[in-house]
C-alpha cells in the first residue's frame, strides 16, 4: 500500500485532535473535580452516582433534620414528665403530713393551699409544647390539653370505667352543725344523735359541675341466663352469651334520681340498696349496696375478644373553668358547636381495641421511633379529683374546728339553759369533728397510695421516653457512620484524584506540543522532496 503525504497529514491531524480531546477531558476534570460531566461519559459511574447521592440525601435528612427534631420533642416531653413527677411526689408529701392526726387548723390550711397550688401545676405542665405543637395531645397537636380560659360548650361524654374504679367513700352526716354561729345557735336544733358517719358506694366521674337536666346512664355487660337460670352459650363458638344492660331503664323499672349535694344524697344512697343517685355538683353517681354489688360482679370473659369488664357512664358537661382538661383527649364525646353542628371525638375509644394516637418519626431506613406520650397515660383526671376530695374533707375539719372553738367560747360565759344547749351542741360538734378527722386521716392515707400509683405511671412514661432517647442516640450514631461511609463512596465514585489528573494533564500537554512539532516537520515535505 502506498502511503501518500495526504494520508500522513490526515493521520497527524487526527492524532492531534485526539490529544486535544483528551487534554480537554482532563482539563474539565481538573476544573470540576468530577470524573464525568454527562452520563454518556461513563454510564456505570453515572448510575452508581445517582444511587449514592439518593442515599446520602436520605441519610442527611435523617441525621440533620428528623433525628434532631425527634430529640427535641423527647427532651420537651421528658422535662414535662420530670416536673409532673416532682409535683406528684410533693402531693405524696402533703398526704403524709395530712395523715398526721396532730395537726392544728393553721397546719391544715397550709396543706390545703399547697394542694391547690400543686393541683393547678399538674395540668399546666400537661400543656407543654414543642414548636407550637402540644406534646401530650396525640394527633391534635394544635389543641391544648386543658381549657386556656372559661368556656361554655356542651359535651356529651362517654367515660370508660373499670371495676377497680368503683369507689367507697365515707360521708359524715352532721346535720346543721356547720351552720352554728354565735348569732343563731339558739334557733338551731343540733344533737349528737344526728351525727354519724356512713359509707357510700359511688362512681366518681372524671368531672364535677355536670349538667343537671341530663340524667346520666350506666351500661355494662351481663350474662344471658336461660330458663334454668344458667348462662346461655353460643352454639357456634361455645362462648357464654352477654347482653348490654343500661341504667336507668324504664322497661325494667330501674330509675336514676338527681339529688343536689345539699339535699343529703349520701344518706339516701346508704339507706336504699337499689339507690341510683346522680349528684351533678360533685360529679358522682351514688350506688346502693345491691347496685354496687351488681357492678362489682362485672368481669371480663377471657374466652371472648370483647371486654365484658368495661362499665360505661355517659353524662353531659357544659361549663368549663380555666385549667379543666379537655374531654376530647380522653374519652369518646360529642361536642355541640355554636352553629348546632355535632362533632364526634374518638369513636374508636368505644371499640374493644381502641387505636392509640402515636406520633412516630422516620429516623432511619425503614426505622421509626415513637416520640410522644399521651395525656391518658400520665395526666389523668384522678389526680385532680383526688385533690378535690382531700381539700374538701380537710376544709370540713377546719370549719368544724372553728365551730367547736366558737361554741367553747360561748359556753364559758353562758349560764342556765343556754349553757345546757351549748353543751349539747358542743358534744355534737366534737363528735362531728372526731368523725371528720378520722375520715380525713384515712382519706389522706389512701391518697398516698393513689398518688404513688400515679407517680408509678409517670415514672413508666419517663422510662419509655428514656428508652426512646437511648435508642435514638444509637440510631444517630449509626446514621453518622453511614453518612460518612456513603459520602466516602460517593466521593470515590465521582471525584477525581487531582494529583493524578494534574500529572496526566501535564503529560497530555507535552504530547500535544510534540505532536504539533512532528506534524509541522512532516507537513513541510512533499512528493517533490523524494524525487
Amino acid at each position: 500500500m502506498r502511503i501518500t503525504n495526504k494520508i500522513i497529514q490526515r493521520n497527524n491531524l487526527s492524532n492531534i485532535n485526539t490529544n486535544k480531546v483528551y487534554q480537554d477531558t482532563l482539563s474539565t476534570q481538573m476544573s470540576t473535580q468530577k470524573k464525568i460531566s454527562r452520563p454518556s461519559d461513563d454510564p456505570v459511574v453515572a448510575i452508581r452516582a445517582l444511587r449514592l447521592r439518593s442515599s446520602v440525601t436520605e441519610i442527611t435528612q435523617y441525621y440533620t433534620k428528623n433525628i434532631p427534631d425527634a430529640e427535641s420533642w423527647l427532651n420537651v416531653t421528658e422535662d414535662a414528665l420530670k416536673n409532673l413527677s416532682e409535683v406528684v411526689t410533693n402531693m405524696i408529701g402533703q398526704c403524709t403530713k395530712g395523715s398526721n392526726g396532730d395537726l392544728t387548723s393553721s397546719d391544715r390550711e397550709v396543706i390545703i393551699e399547697q394542694l391547690k397550688a400543686l393541683s393547678d401545676e399538674v395540668y399546666v405542665t400537661g400543656d407543654a409544647d414543642y414548636a407550637g405543637r402540644y406534646v401530650f395531645t396525640g394527633y391534635r397537636t394544635n389543641t391544648s390539653l386543658s381549657f386556656p380560659e372559661e368556656s361554655s360548650q356542651l359535651y356529651t361524654i362517654t367515660e370508660q370505667i373499670g371495676v377497680g374504679d368503683l369507689d367507697t367513700t365515707t360521708h359524715v352526716n352532721m346535720g346543721q352543725v356547720l351552720d352554728l354561729t354565735s348569732s343563731n345557735y339558739k334557733q338551731l336544733d343540733v344533737s349528737e344523735e344526728n351525727v354519724k358517719a356512713i359509707d357510700v358506694h359511688r362512681i366518681r366521674l372524671a368531672y364535677d359541675g355536670c349538667v343537671e337536666g341530663y340524667i346520666p346512664s350506666v351500661s355494662f355487660q351481663e350474662k344471658v341466663l336461660g330458663a334454668n337460670g344458667q348462662p346461655e352459650t353460643d352454639p357456634n363458638t361455645g362462648n357464654i352469651k352477654y347482653k348490654t344492660v343500661t341504667w336507668p331503664d324504664a322497661a325494667s323499672g330501674v330509675t336514676m334520681q338527681m339529688v343536689h349535694s345539699y339535699e343529703d344524697p349520701y344518706s339516701m344512697a346508704a339507706d336504699d340498696p337499689d339507690a341510683l343517685i346522680y349528684v351533678p355538683e360533685t360529679g358522682e353517681i351514688l350506688l346502693g349496696a345491691d347496685r354496687f354489688a351488681t357492678l362489682q360482679a362485672v368481669k371480663d370473659d377471657p374466652a371472648t375478644a370483647a371486654n365484658e369488664g368495661e362499665i360505661r357512664a355517659t353524662y353531659q358537661k357544659s361549663e368549663w373553668l380555666k385549667g379543666d382538661l379537655r374531654p376530647e383527649h380522653y374519652f369518646y364525646c360529642e361536642a355541640k358547636e355554636e352553629n348546632g353542628e355535632i362533632i364526634k371525638y374518638n369513636p374508636s375509644y368505644l371499640e374493644d381495641e381502641p387505636s392509640a394516637q402515636i406520633i412516630e418519626y422516620d429516623v432511619g431506613f425503614n426505622q421509626t421511633i415513637q416520640v410522644n406520650s399521651t395525656a391518658d397515660e400520665c395526666f389523668r383526671h384522678v389526680i385532680g379529683r383526688e385533690v378535690d376530695d382531700l381539700i374538701n374533707t380537710m376544709q370540713e375539719v377546719v370549719d368544724l374546728e372553728k365551730v367547736v372553738a366558737e361554741l367553747e367560747g360561748l359556753s364559758e360565759n353562758a349560764t342556765g339553759e343556754d349553757k345546757k344547749r351549748l353543751q349539747t351542741q358542743l358534744d355534737a360538734a366534737n363528735k362531728a369533728l372526731a368523725l371528720s378527722r378520722d375520715k380525713s386521716q384515712r382519706l389522706f392515707e389512701s391518697g398516698i397510695t393513689t398518688f404513688q400509683k400515679e407517680l408509678d405511671n409517670t415514672n413508666l412514661c419517663l422510662t419509655n421516653i428514656g428508652t426512646s432517647s437511648s435508642k435514638l442516640a444509637l440510631i444517630k450514631s449509626r446514621m453518622q457512620n453511614q453518612k460518612t461511609t456513603f459520602e466516602t463512596l460517593k466521593s470515590e465514585n465521582e471525584d477525581v484524584d487531582i494529583t493524578e489528573v494534574a500529572i496526566e494533564l501535564s503529560s497530555a500537554e507535552l504530547t500535544y506540543e510534540a505532536a504539533l512539532m512532528a506534524t509541522g516537520k512532516v507537513l513541510k515535505n512533499t512528493l517533490l522532496n523524494f524525487i
